[in-house]
């Protein structure tokens, strides 16, 4: 018989930490909690297998699953005294998700269930306080009807506000227990109306509705969204684990909270959290009432932290977050209940936590000794870093302070201010920038937090879905910011007699909590010494070398302050679009013949030179990848009338004969015509002026500086004869250009394969190649058939159909461009073992690529500079992987 349900606590425990993927990852730790004796409910987990097996028979569980559950919930009963559905001594679980990838608040939770109007009579007679029965059952109502029956939750919302106004109190805690009837009354009553049901009092069909809903949250469009942004398969499935209910809301002695062991916005080892006394777990985290701080050390004046409140109950807390971290060897994320003193552990989990955080909890574990090296290299995100490497607001600019708010998720923003997420997300993707201000956010948002360059909201505390979500998102956040007043309606924002309303400009400061009306300057970030730390250690663990493609002296310069070992593409196009080259450029591609030509080039031999020079001078010595000029001509044509007209007047020419030739050079498909090589092929005078310059530049250089080592690279190459003919131009520059000098350089020709066909005569190009440099980007765009400037149209709908895993531009397709990749080097080094291989593509920055091409023994990667941190890091964590899976071989 398949083993579907798993105990835990009261000295039973089925499961254990190494059965993730089993019992998800709440499941696994609770398992794990109460292995090592702290104080763990009892419960029991339903398996992701079932989840897998409900999806694959229509939404039908197996045949003896119902027998298991009954068996695990009868020890529940035994272990804690009381019994599901008895109307004196009755028994309340949890009814929680838990996937083996953390995924906060994207799946549903209903708390106390098993109360009907019966039991809730039981739960105040044996508790002796009424209020806390009745707010018990009317969480349970506002839950279950929520998750379960699908009611809005603005509904229950609009009831309870109807009371605390008729009451005349403002926080739930001030209600009575004839109050809460009365919630009770009106949420029943509300139900029935709006699911023409009454509500379930059943409570065996209370967990079996739970259950299923538990399940059904795996596949809602929240859930889905959050797996695409993260890479988590569908295919993995949900646990559920059902938990004996502790409660945090019986009293003043109660309370419910969130802690992380360290803190997860800087690293620094101190115990950071929030709790709430008097509530249950869903108040912290949907942000209805703003929590005080766990410690002292974070509490502001006139806040009472839980090291005061509860004393007994903070320092056993504390002592748990030793043992968890210790056991772990890691920052958790740890959920708690205090009832009437006494703690309880509901979950624990590797902590989110912000780029900078991460670096330096990763550096001081190892120098703890808590860790090695290379568990620390591959703690950190490499993709995480881009929150280190780029602007903040410079502290001298001028700012129109509007509000503060909690510094929920570092960095700093600016946008348009927008109320909602879809139109978060249909701005952004027509390239602007937008804040996303919200009340509170909820798991919906996510589509339009992960499209803002930052959230504002109005409630919640540091450990909100707001705030969570953003940080593992790497998006600035500042929320709590109770002194704005939002206005959805009227789609306005206000604080202290300044208004704002959608769409004016909002900046905010998620290190300090700030928010500035209108946009604040910025200013490049200053590493910490645990980036160079950690870097360090990334570079001494990595084979793969990193370069950068870079084709401006500025470029060149940011790619070496962020470790580039040299340039892997200098798009050479680039520079002659400038406004000072591209009049002779023009004139150029007019010329009627050869030498005319020449003579237009002789104007952009300076400078080509000059921009060589820079490129070389700042990669002192290391080697300098340049692809000769790629695009087709008429792209540096104008192309409307009044370009046309302006271009011709610089130029001398006659406006019809600059339109006849460039309507003579236009191409119905550019990406497939006359490019790359076959221009070098067409007019060879014009990579013998690019090779003179190169050549000319490093001889120049290398006279006071390291000697630079260009890697002239040859485009779009499909037969070996193109390769060949190209080549001998090259040379026999060179060998003018040094007969000329009185002195040689070492260069090397290579080039870049980006054709299937080129991929399979790789052994022939690599007879008379020095290096291949896969130009993923084409590869892709040949391999697949697609036009990378129009898929966008539909590879969305691919990826989320699961057509497609990934965007295959985005990140690489091993599959197919993969494999080729993979033939082409194996074919080329079967020619020239020695033969340098490198990826130049966007996929030389994406962490997923990199494994491949570590996987594939390619020589180096290159990136935009930005992505270098990143690329280091990814390569070192692939080095890593693939020594740990030789080792188990």
């Amino acid at each position: 018989m398949t083993k579907w349900v798993y105990n835990f606590g009261a000295g039973v425990n089925d499961g254990h930490a190494g059965l993730r993927n089993l019992l998800g990852g709440k499941g696994a730790n609770l398992a794990e909690m109460a292995s090592i004796d702290l104080p763990v409910p009892p419960g029991f987990t339903i398996t992701t297998e079932v989840c897998t097996s409900y999806y694959d028979n229509d939404k039908k569980y197996p045949a003896d699953l119902r027998g298991q559950v009954d068996a695990a919930l009868a020890r529940i009963e035994t272990a804690v005294g009381r019994k599901f559905g008895d109307k004196d001594k009755p028994l309340l679980v949890s009814v929680r998700s838990g996937a083996r990838v953390s995924m906060p608040g994207m799946m549903d939770t209903v708390l106390n269930l098993g109360l009907n109007d019966s039991t809730v009579q039981g739960l105040a007679a044996g508790s002796g306080d009424a209020r806390f029965a009745w707010d018990s059952y009317r969480r349970f109502i506002q839950m279950y009807g929520s998750v379960v029956l699908g009611v809005d939750h603005h509904r229950f919302e609009e009831i309870i506000e109807s009371v605390k106004l008729d009451a005349d109190v403002i926080e739930d805690t001030a209600l009575t227990p004839e109050d809460w009837q009365r919630v009770v009354e009106g949420y029943k009553q509300m139900v029935a109306e709006e699911t023409g049901k009454p509500f379930p009092q059943d409570p065996v069909d209370q967990l079996w509705g739970a259950i299923g809903a538990v399940f059904g949250s795996w596949m809602n469009p929240r859930a889905n969204t959050y797996r695409r942004l993260h890479d988590i398969p569908a295919s993995w499935g949900t646990a559920v684990n059902v938990q004996a209910m502790v409660f945090g809301n019986m009293g003043d002695d109660c309370a419910t909270g969130v802690c992380f062991t360290r803190d997860p916005s800087t690293g620094l080892n101190e115990f950071y959290g929030e709790y709430l006394v008097n509530a249950q777990g869903e108040d912290v985290v949907a942000g209805i009432r703003t929590p005080r701080p766990l410690s002292k050390a974070y509490a502001k004046p006139g806040e009472v932290s839980m090291e005061e409140a509860l004393p007994q109950a903070y320092a056993e807390l504390n002592k748990v977050r030793d043992v968890l971290e210790k056991h772990y060897k890691d920052m958790q994320d740890i959920e708690f209940t205090v009832q009437q003193n006494k703690l309880y552990m509901l979950q624990t989990r590797a902590g989110k936590r912000s780029a900078a955080a991460s670096l330096r909890i990763a550096v001081e574990m190892a120098n703890e000794g808590l860790i090695d090296r290379d568990t620390a290299i591959m703690r950190v995100n490499p993709a995480s870093l881009d929150q280190l490497l780029h602007p903040t607001l410079d502290p001298k600019a001028e700012k129109k302070r509007f509000a503060k708010g909690l510094p929920a998720s570092p960095g700093a923003a600016s946008g348009a201010v927008v109320f909602s997420a879809d139109e978060a997300e249909l701005r952004a993707h027509k390239g602007e920038s937008v804040i996303l201000v919200r009340i509170e956010t909820s798991p919906e948002d996510i589509h339009g937090m992960h499209a803002a360059r930052g959230i504002l909201t109005t409630r919640g505390g540091m450990t909100s879905h707001a705030a969570v979500v953003a940080r593992g998102m790497g998006r600035p956040c500042v929320a709590g910011a109770g002194g704005i007043n939002v206005d959805y309606g009227a789609q306005t924002l206000s604080a202290d007699g300044v208004l704002l309303r959608a769409g004016d400009i909002l900046t905010i400061d998620g290190a300090t909590g700030e928010v500035f009306a209108g946009a604040v300057k910025m200013i490049e970030p200053k590493l910490s010494g645990e980036f160079g730390t950690l870097m360090g250690w990334a570079d001494a663990a990595r084979r793969l070398k990193v370069r950068a493609n870079a084709e401006t002296p500025l470029d060149a310069e940011t790619a070496r302050k962020f470790g580039a070992e040299g340039i892997g593409l200098c798009r050479t196009e680039h520079m002659f679009f400038d406004p000072q080259r591209i009049g002779a450029m023009r004139q150029m591609i007019m010329a009627k013949d050869e030498a005319g030509r020449r003579a237009a080039l002789a104007k952009l031999l300076p400078f080509q030179r000059d921009d060589f020079r820079a490129l070389f001078k700042i990669m002192e010595g290391l080697p300098v990848t340049i692809r000769l000029l790629d695009p087709p001509l008429h792209e540096f044509l104008p192309h409307g009338e009044a370009e046309l007209a302006e271009v011709a007047h610089a130029l001398g020419m006659n406006e019809a004969a600059i339109k006849a030739r460039a309507e003579e050079l236009s191409e119905t498909n550019p990406m497939l015509g006359h490019r790359g090589c076959r221009l070098g092929i067409s007019y060879p005078e014009i990579y013998e002026m690019q090779a003179r310059a190169i050549f000319e530049a490093a001889i120049e250089v290398g006279k006071t500086a390291a000697a630079p080592v260009p890697e002239i690279m040859i485009p779009l190459v499909g037969t070996k004869r193109e390769l060949d003919i190209t080549r001998a131009q090259i040379e026999a520059v060179a060998k003018d250009v040094f007969a000329e000098a009185g002195t040689s350089i070492e260069y090397s020709i290579g080039t870049m394969i980006e054709l299937p066909r080129a991929v399979l005569i790789a052994d022939l190009i690599a007879e008379n190649a020095d290096f291949f440099s896969f130009g993923t980007n084409d590869l892709t765009q040949t391999v697949f058939g697609l036009s990378r400037d129009d898929a966008g149209k539909f590879l969305p709908h691919y990826v989320e159909q699961g057509i497609l895993t990934k965007d295959p531009f985005v990140s690489i397709d091993v599959d197919g461009v993969g494999a080729m990749v993979r033939i082409g080097a194996e074919k080329g080094r079967a020619t020239k073992p020695g033969l340098k291989l490198g990826i130049c593509g966007e996929h030389g920055g994406d962490p997923a690529s990199i494994a491949f091409c570590e996987a594939v023994k390619l020589d180096y990667v290159s990136c935009s500079p930005y992505r270098v941190p990143v690329a280091r890091l990814a390569a070192a964590q692939a080095a890593i992987e693939g020594a740990q899976a030789n080792s188990t071989d």
